[in-house]
């Protein structure tokens, strides 16, 4: 038995309920606790999501670099983690964290999102 199988055992959630992409990956949104602010979304596996249970704070799986990485270990801006969700798909999950330090974005903003691309649909746009 797999350590993420072992550690999904214990905590009583079925390991086989989450729908990994083809290449074993789930996208993994974060969230602020406190003020339910969206901070970023990065990529989790298996071992990424067992590393996160275990250490309570966050670990994401680079597509590009091939490797786990634990947020802050580079910037000192951590994620604790409170709960993990998973959608009625099973298909993404949502992780609601204490944000530590400065915030969430490599580019030193609290979160990712914070380009605005539309501010309001005109309600007369609206069917």
């Amino acid at each position: 038995m797999s350590a993420p199988e072992k550690l999904f055992m214990e905590i009583g959630f079925d390991l086989n309920e989450l729908r990994l992409n083809d290449k074993g990956l789930i996208p993994a949104i974060c969230v602020d606790v406190a003020t339910k602010e969206v901070l970023m979304m990065a990529w989790m596996n298996l071992e990424s999501l067992r590393r996160t249970i275990e250490t309570g704070r966050t670990w994401y799986f680079s597509r590009s670099r091939n490797e786990y990485w634990a947020k802050g270990d580079t910037s000192g801006n951590i994620q604790l983690v409170h709960r993990i969700k998973a959608d009625c798909d099973m298909d993404t999950l949502l992780i609601e964290v204490d944000q530590v330090g400065a915030g969430a974005c490599h580019t030193g903003a609290y979160s990712c999102f914070f380009r605005t691309i539309v501010d309001e649909i005109p309600p007369d746009t609206k069917e």
